[in-house]
């Protein structure tokens, strides 16, 4: 597979394209016939096309448009190649008789980084710009995933997996105790951060309650406070992991997150379909938020995540694909299961909760970016031009207005529609 370095692209500083965005969860925004200017990777400025006199370096076809990078808030980098499989059994048995065996591999840092060759191409074939990854518990492999991000040209926060508890996690895949997972994962954030490179970033990553003890989550937090680092771990998923955290904590997960010290502005907390008022109060009076992650719900989270219900409380919102408990890594894809998902809260009797396609492709640029605290997801100056140039499916084509050509784009279009992927200026695919 060619690989493709961000040092070796070419930076792009002007180009002529129709942009289809969302800036708002309730607002598509269509600027025809337009010019992006771009230096140092930022956009300095969008013109209209005839007051933009000097040269271009790139225009895009007429059944071309572009739109925002994809931001993906939630993904296991180690489950790759375990895309589609034993989505038919319950998480707790996913996790003890697939997943876990799988990661543990990753103490081969060659199989790491043959994984990662694969996975971040793939993943920016897929316009996808961003993303918030979990590592395996391995540092080396870890430290190789931001190698990958960087070379590839994939904008990425990169979370080294904690998890110490003897009885939620195997004696073969777990750290040794508190104090190993706490010192290992400060490791790998310096050596990260060592590799002084502007795409990629640590994130602290207890991987949820059930894998962590009370000591670990207490010293992950502190290390997050000392270290200034963002966190992301799973919250409330489905009903083993609600049930267990209310037993043992006595209180909810975003309850009992937020006492440990962990619920932190940014933070990322995975699939809380199980919230209530209160926590989605708290979370939004902690500047949190969610990676509504559609598809692997229905697999294991045993109820949707009202995206409606969070967003109008405040809560920062944006779309995963929680590779592999997701088998698919389009972002588009995920867009058209969180309308679905939202449909089947209405059919629940909660008419409240529906929501749109503008909705859901703001969830998976601006509101994801901002969730993860990357300044990007939408295309104005000031920020990064990171964006997807994607050929306007067959079907969109016959449409004479532009609301509905966006909402076949989203709904049609797939990895082979997606001509070209930006990400800081430079073009990666």
């Amino acid at each position: 597979m060619r690989r493709v370095r961000v040092r070796e692209s070419v930076a792009v500083t002007s180009i002529r394209a129709t942009i289809l965005q969302t800036p708002a969860a309730d607002r598509l925004e269509v600027s025809t016939d337009r010019v992006v200017r771009v230096e140092a990777g930022r956009i300095v400025g969008i013109d209209a096309t005839g007051d933009h006199g000097g040269h271009v370096d790139v225009t895009l076809p007429d059944d071309v448009v572009l739109v925002p990078g994809f931001v993906d808030t939630h993904l296991h980098a180690p489950q790759w190649p375990q895309l589609g499989t034993a989505l038919d059994q319950p998480l707790d048995r996913w996790l003890f008789e697939y997943t876990f065996p799988l990661e543990a591999r990753f103490v081969d840092t060659d199989l790491a980084r043959r994984v990662w060759d694969d996975m971040v191409p793939s993943l920016l074939r897929h316009g996808t710009t961003s993303v918030a990854y979990y590592g395996s518990i391995h540092e080396d492999a870890t430290l190789a995933l931001a190698e990958a991000c960087a070379s590839h040209g994939q904008r990425a926060l990169i979370g080294r997996c904690a998890m110490d508890h003897p009885e939620g996690t195997p004696e073969w895949y777990r750290d040794g105790g508190p104090r190993e997972a706490v010192d290992a994962s400060g490791r790998s954030i310096e050596a990260i951060r060592a590799l002084d490179d502007a795409l990629v970033a640590p994130i602290v990553t207890p991987r949820f309650v059930p894998a962590c003890t009370d000591a670990a989550l207490l010293g992950l937090a502190e290390l997050a406070a000392e270290t200034g680092t963002t966190v992301q771990t799973h919250c409330s998923e489905g009903d083993w992991e609600h049930g267990h955290v209310l037993e043992r904590c006595g209180v909810t997960d975003s309850v009992a997150l937020d006492r440990f010290g962990l619920l932190r502005p940014n933070t990322v907390l995975a699939h809380a379909t199980h919230l209530s008022d209160d926590d989605r109060s708290l979370i939004a009076e902690r500047s949190a938020g969610v990676a509504h992650c559609p598809l692997s719900n229905v697999y294991f989270a045993d109820r949707a995540f009202s995206a409606r219900r969070a967003i109008d409380a405040g809560l920062r919102v944006g779309l995963g694909t929680d590779v592999a408990g997701g088998p698919s890594p389009s972002l588009l894809a995920q867009c058209g299961h969180a309308v679905a998902a939202s449909q089947r809260l209405v059919d629940e009797g909660d008419p409240a909760a529906r929501i749109d396609t503008t909705t859901a492709f703001w969830m998976a640029t601006a509101g994801g970016a901002d969730l993860l605290g990357i300044d990007a997801g939408v295309l104005e100056p000031g920020r990064w031009f990171d964006a997807v140039a994607i050929r306007l499916p067959a079907a969109a084509q016959w449409d004479d207005d532009w609301p509905s050509r966006f909402e076949r784009l989203v709904r049609l279009a797939g990895a082979s529609e997606i001509e070209r992927v930006w990400v800081g200026g430079r073009q990666v695919v």
